[in-house]
């Protein structure tokens, strides 16, 4: 019986690590779509007020604040020349850091891009 109980702790040891990684890439996962929604949100904003004034400090400083839940200082906004009647697109990265524990810190560069019209 003491043989068996051993073996049983190892076995939980091991499904137990699996378990932990699945756990922590799954709240990862969560935590990189919440933050590319968020800046799907904040290019949305960012270019309808580039659309209506036509002044890309305006853009910025919508877009940074519609993505408040994000370091406004690493939210990086461009946008193109906004001539009345055609379409402009202003563009949105964030670099996102994954904490997985035992895999190191790691990152990526998420960004989204939206398109309006500009109006005169």
């Amino acid at each position: 019986m003491k043989r068996d109980d051993g073996s049983a702790l190892v076995e939980f040891a091991i499904v137990l690590s699996l378990l932990m990684l699945i756990l922590f890439g799954i709240i990862e996962f969560g935590r990189a779509f919440n933050a590319q929604v968020t800046l799907t949100h904040a290019s949305r904003e960012g270019v309808r007020v580039l659309a209506i004034t036509g002044d890309p400090e305006a853009a910025a400083v919508a877009t940074r604040g519609a993505a408040a839940s994000l370091d406004p200082a690493l939210v990086s906004v461009s946008s193109g020349v906004c001539s009345p009647g055609y379409p402009t697109e202003l563009t949105v990265s964030y670099p996102f850091y994954l904490d997985i524990p035992f895999f190191g810190q790691r990152s990526m560069t998420l960004s989204s891009s939206a398109v309006m019209r500009c109006s005169g």
